[in-house]
């Protein structure tokens, strides 16, 4: 059995791997010949000033007295440049935005791995094509373009990472740095031939990123007075910034301004999903080659933003966010960055027509040329007759828009040569996302046929080893035949063979010959096939297909509530009437009343919004006081038990409460701290994080008495979810722990009732019994009930409060009181602990029901793992390669995590390119997960094979304040 389990786990990591080779592999290709435009540019030197974190409508809306807040930028749009708003594409993180803006094309996947801070494939970008690039800002930004840059021509400037404190008096100093440090970088030069030499260069590029506004924005929200004066005090920053360039080139006409934003910020204070408040960032731009303010008398949107913001006489030029890096590259003259996917958006240039012609016919090669190299990259690795190139795109095709291009150049036909050049690029984009998702259907395909022989196998061990099913039906035992094991090997050799001379990555033969085993496996048990038929045609049909419809009931619910978190409220309701619907009632009126209403008290919480609420610390107070009540009520009820209440436990007990208050205060006094912009005191973190520390330790020092020490568990865990919490979710823990201790109870009431075993008091049972396998007993139809229930409270442990597969179910507010200076992966961390805890106490109580139902975990175990599978290859068909990135990743989020976290949760072994370049907004509004996020889930999912012994180490182990440790069976 160890040696199934160990073949399951790795078998359902290489499901989970097929996800990325299928789904997440890189669109990046390389050996494409740089492409530039072939007549002289506008400009020598481009300044991109890029706000992170600023919103489209925050920047270009007028405030409460009918002033902009941005005076500055508002009158270069009135009088000086062109405007618009740049749409950004999910996950709308400042890695993604950065890269879209300033290499072209929109985040590539592979980076997941990296936690988006740097990409694990080379690409090329603007920085890389200018001939000195001067950058300053973040240390979590400026490295990645210098990294893997040609040569040594990108310097980069960023302050200390420790100056990214979210706690901070005035975050507007990240943006004071920047401008001071520019002005002083160009009084420098002054004095220094050498730098002055370069600066004086043509094709350069000066990149100010400016942190502040976000900083502040995830602090104190966007509607907050510090994140508006943020943006007042950038709009004077860039007012200098352009006055001294100015200056110091003489005015000679020859540079360009950029003014952009890397992402927007929701209401709440988060990105990285798509919101429009997320995906909607201004563009501003003037300078050298930039068209000026257009006067008209009409526009037609979608949206009413131009009333709001009253600029409908100015006309607003929107954009991609990749179509900026174009825009960029043919003003300064640089070759187009070689993996851009951008189409130059030539209503922003001041130049001749044959310029703009150029231009985009220089844009449309480029492309071009990324989707001839991948076409010819997938050509050799294929079968000549097996292959099918993109016939939309064929090469006569190719060669005859690109002929008939340059003849319209030729008769001076330009705005020809832009449409013919726009749909070249469409077609190019197209073939493109077709020959990266060529092996898709073939992958696909292997993958689902070794899903169904591993829910198949699964099933039948099920039905072999831990049941009575086919134990009474007569079989002969037959001699193996050795034409079955002779035909799977010819298979696999024949698969391999297959793959070898297409040449094929060597993942590929892991998903291409792992169905062959499988299914070996399956047939293998044949007769167990025979023997489960015959049992079955003895059985009444109506029954059959009663239990059958309520099984696949219970997964479309379960299915469901991936993506609708009311559904969750509706399988607790469900919960809550069942005892009604049977014998409990009559037999444990006080437990079926009590399973009721925690039921209904549970199903409370998923209807709660889990975005945009403000943080509510009297409700975090009110969990804690609570706590306090609960405990003094347990207490008091032990002390009455004198021979089973020792004074160490009472000690422990005591120092639980001791540190539920600290929490409390922390959370309180954190909070006073930073209203008052004093940042985070340094008593209160180290309090939080020896309260975090001290969480997995102290359980230990209580009796191993079932009740005792899951509730030692709960009040450890609580005090660390306290100073987790910013709201309504505090509560959450607790309302769950009672759901899983009257749980506990429950089923010995029904295990009693089917006359299985007699009813054991809780306080005589103690978790040190739990590895004496004697006990254990078959499964019978209601452990699937039982398998279902655990799968669902793990489902609402992890939604109830938070819907995971969205970056915006976060607010960072919920880890001040351990740390409020950026940190990405610490903070992640501490956020994936907070929604884990939920899960442990789950697991802890679960242990508890396999103690008492004397239910063996390995045959619960391999019900919970085909419950999972089915669940996942439901997510599986459900996944699309069309639409925005955030609708295609939520689905491949949620086909990794059904089956991954639930496998190794219950383990007894004690975790794209869309086809259409354009965003659909009125797609994004709908969907409320973020495939940024999957980083996090990631992280989490591999901490969940660990989370499993963690349960079992909480409950089973024993240490003591002084003296010998006592003796236990373990």
């Amino acid at each position: 059995m160890l040696l199934f389990f160990t073949l399951g786990l790795l078998i359902h990591f290489v499901f989970f791997a097929s996800i990325f080779d299928i789904y997440f592999t890189s669109p990046l290709v390389h050996g494409m010949t740089p492409q530039f435009t072939p007549l002289p540019p506008p400009a020598r030197r481009l300044v991109l000033f890029v706000a992170d974190g600023l919103r489209a409508d925050t920047l270009y809306e007028l405030d409460e007295n009918g002033t902009s807040r941005a005076p500055f930028i508002r009158n270069i749009i009135m009088h000086e440049g062109s405007w618009g708003v740049s749409h950004t594409r999910v996950p709308t993180e400042s890695r993604p935005g950065h890269v879209a803006l300033i290499a072209g094309f929109y985040e590539d996947v592979s980076a997941v791995a990296k936690g988006w801070k740097e990409n694990p494939v080379e690409f090329d970008s603007l920085f890389n094509e200018s001939k000195y690039t001067w950058s300053w800002g973040s240390p979590d930004i400026l490295p990645m373009f210098a990294k893997g840059a040609s040569g040594d021509h990108v310097y980069t400037y960023s302050y200390d990472a420790k100056r990214e404190d979210f706690g901070a008096q005035d975050a507007t100093k990240l943006d004071t740095w920047v401008f001071d440090n520019v002005k002083d970088f160009f009084h420098h030069a002054r004095n220094n031939q050498s730098l002055f030499s370069k600066i004086s260069e043509e094709k350069i590029v000066f990149f100010l990123h400016l942190l502040g506004i976000d900083t502040n924005g995830h602090a104190h929200r966007p509607s907050s007075r510090d994140y508006k004066d943020n943006i007042k005090k950038v709009d004077d920053g860039v007012k200098e910034i352009v006055s001294m360039f100015n200056h110091f080139y003489g005015n000679d006409g020859k540079t360009t301004f950029i003014f952009t934003s890397d992402h927007g910020m929701t209401d709440w204070g988060s990105h990285g999903a798509g919101h429009p408040s997320e995906t909607l960032t201004p563009l501003v731009t003037w300078g050298a080659g930039i068209n000026y303010p257009q006067r008209v008398s009409a526009q037609q949107f979608d949206d009413s933003f131009l009333k709001e913001w009253r600029l409908e006489n100015w006309k607003r030029l929107d954009v991609n966010q990749a179509d900026i890096a174009p825009l960029m590259t043919s003003l300064i003259g640089v070759p187009f960055p070689l993996n851009s996917v951008g189409i130059l958006p030539v209503d922003y240039l001041n130049n001749t027509d044959l310029f703009k012609a150029e231009s985009m016919f220089t844009n449309a090669v480029q492309i071009l040329e990324q989707f001839k190299v991948k076409m010819t990259q997938k050509k050799e690795v294929t079968l000549p007759f097996l292959f099918t190139p993109f016939k939309l795109l064929s090469d006569s095709k190719q060669f005859n828009i690109l002929r008939k291009a340059r003849s319209y150049i030729k008769h001076r036909k330009f705005d020809e040569v832009v449409s013919l050049c726009k749909e070249l690029i469409h077609l190019a984009l197209k073939g493109l996302s077709y020959y990266h998702t060529y092996d898709r259907f073939f992958l696909g395909i292997n993958v689902v046929i070794g899903f169904v022989g591993w829910i198949s196998y699964a099933s039948l061990l099920i039905i072999k080893s831990h049941s009575n099913l086919i134990k009474g039906v007569s079989k002969e035992v037959k001699k193996p035949s050795h034409l079955l094991p002779c035909s799977f090997v010819a298979i696999g050799i024949l698969v391999a063979f297959f793959l070898l001379i297409q040449a094929c990555p060597w993942t590929y033969y892991v998903y291409g010959l792992l169905p062959v085993p499988i299914w070996y496996a399956v047939l293998r048990e044949f007769q167990v096939i025979q023997d489960l038929v015959t049992s079955l045609l003895t059985y009444p049909l109506s029954h059959f297909v009663g239990y059958l419809l309520v099984f696949t009931l219970g997964i479309e619910v379960l299915v469901l509530s991936f993506f609708y978190r009311h559904m969750l409220t509706a399988g607790l309701t469900a919960f809550a009437v069942w005892p009604f619907l049977t014998r409990l009632w009559t037999r444990a009126k006080v437990t079926s009343l009590s399973w009721a209403f925690f039921s209904v008290l549970l199903a409370v919480f998923p209807l709660m919004p889990v975005v945009g609420r403000k943080p509510d610390i009297s409700l975090v107070m009110g969990a804690g006081l609570l706590v306090l009540l609960l405990s003094l009520c347990v207490v008091t009820s032990l002390m009455k038990r004198k021979d089973s209440f020792r004074k160490e436990e009472l000690l422990v007990h005591l120092l639980q409460v001791l540190s539920t208050v600290l929490s409390m205060y922390v959370v309180y006094s954190t909070q006073s701290s930073l209203l008052r912009k004093q940042g985070l005191p340094l008593m209160n973190q180290i309090i939080s994080w020896a309260t975090l520390a001290s969480s997995l330790v102290v359980p230990l020092l209580s009796s191993l008495a079932v009740f005792q020490r899951l509730f030692s568990i709960l009040l450890s865990l609580m005090s660390t979810y306290l100073l987790l919490s910013t709201g309504y979710e505090a509560v959450f823990p607790l309302v769950l722990s009672c759901l899983m201790f009257v749980w506990i109870n429950i089923e010995q009431e029904t295990l009693q009732q089917s006359g299985v075993c007699c009813k054991q008091k809780l306080t005589s049972i103690q978790f040190s019994y739990n590895t004496d396998i004697t006990q254990f007993r078959q499964l019978y139809l209601d452990d699937i009930r039982r398998a279902f229930f655990l799968v669902f409270f793990l489902v609402t442990a992890f939604f109830g409060t938070g819907n995971i597969a969205s970056i915006n179910s976060f607010d960072l507010a919920s880890v001040y009181c351990f740390l409020t200076v950026f940190s990405p992966f610490m903070m992640g961390a501490l956020m994936m602990w907070k929604i884990l805890i939920p899960f442990v106490l789950v697991m802890c109580a679960f242990e508890a029901v396999q103690l008492t139902t004397q239910l063996s975990s390995k045959s619960l175990f391999l019900i919970v793992l085909v419950i999972s599978d089915i669940m996942a290859l439901h997510f599986f068909f459900l996944v699309k390669d069309y639409g925005s990135w955030l609708d295609i990743g939520t689905r491949q989020l949620l086909a990794c995590t059904a089956w991954l976290f639930i496998y190794v949760s219950a383990s007894p072994n004690r975790l794209w390119i869309p086809s259409d370049p354009g965003l659909d907004l009125n797609l994004l509004r709908a969907i409320r997960a973020c495939i940024s996020h999957y980083v996090i889930v990631m992280s989490m999912t591999i901490f969940l094979v660990f989370l499993n012994g963690l349960a079992q180490l909480l409950t089973t182990k024993k240490l003591r304040l002084c003296g010998k440790p006592k003796s236990h069976f373990m």
